[in-house]
């Protein structure tokens, strides 16, 4: 049993290291969609804000 909960331990640790890092470390352009469609305009004077 002892050896389950290192285990568990070591992955929750990897896995809390790796969140940290993505989040902070890595340059968001990593992980941004390529795509421009996602861009809403609702018209040539509007922001698309809404």
């Amino acid at each position: 049993m002892d050896i389950l909960q290192q285990i568990l331990a070591y992955l929750i640790l990897a896995a809390a290291i790796a969140f940290l890092a993505k989040k902070f470390l890595l340059p968001r352009s990593l992980f941004v969609s390529q795509k421009e469609d996602n861009k809403k305009n609702c018209g040539g004077t509007d922001c698309g804000c809404h």
